[in-house]
């Protein structure tokens, strides 16, 4: 089992990402061209948001969405939060999941697959107890297990606990599964935001770590 995973992983699944991910940067050049140029527009420059994520075993990697925040400082110098920085044509972005078509380029370079757990925030590396730091076995994804099982509705044990079942589980059929299904959530707009968040409270691990 152990040996088709690794086949799967490195050389089927990587070829597949290759492929779609060139295809799609062609098919989708005009869509990305004309987003560019709206971001421009509404929210300044720069058009594209790059952070530091842990890639592949946790190795960082500089992810690429577009920007869906104002990036302008209040004059009384207090820090703005999530909510007020998301513009609604940043929060239109978001919940049509078009702010993620960049990250193409990241699964072309092989930083990312279209289907694993989402790349969090380096800062989270030494909170995540040994169980939920498998989640990095695998490439992350733009999309995933938990995204098609409640997204940012879901609380952080229970993101970490789809994400693990994924890596334990990743198979073709599975992958083809999470990308239909994925469609489907885009479409309905589900699981976007968390209760009283933006996007999605930080994860601090209060839980002892074991």
């Amino acid at each position: 089992m152990e040996a088709r995973f690794d086949l799967y992983q490195l050389r089927v699944k990587r070829f597949g990402d290759i492929l779609m991910s060139a295809v799609l940067l062609v098919v989708l050049s005009p869509l990305l061209l004309l987003i560019a140029v709206s971001v421009r527009t509404a929210l300044g420059a720069p058009i594209l948001f790059r952070q530091q994520r842990p890639g592949l075993n946790g190795t960082p990697f500089t992810l690429v969405k577009f920007r869906t925040m104002r990036i302008e400082s209040p004059a009384n110098g207090t820090k703005l939060g999530d909510a007020e920085r998301l513009s609604k044509f940043g929060r239109w972005l978001r919940t049509t999941s078009l702010d993620e078509l960049p990250e193409l380029l990241n699964v072309l370079r092989g930083q990312m697959s279209f289907v694993g757990p989402r790349p969090l925030l380096m800062e989270y590396l030494p909170r995540y107890t040994p169980i939920q730091a498998r989640r990095h076995e695998v490439r992350p994804g733009i999309t995933g297990w938990a995204q098609i099982n409640g997204r940012n509705a879901l609380s952080w044990k229970e993101k970490f606990e789809l994400d693990v079942w994924y890596v334990e589980n990743a198979s073709f059929k599975l992958d083809f599964s999470i990308l239909l299904r994925t469609v489907a959530a885009v479409i309905t707009r589900s699981g976007i935001n968390s209760e009283g968040h933006a996007t999605v409270a930080p994860f601090m691990n209060e839980e002892p770590l074991s």
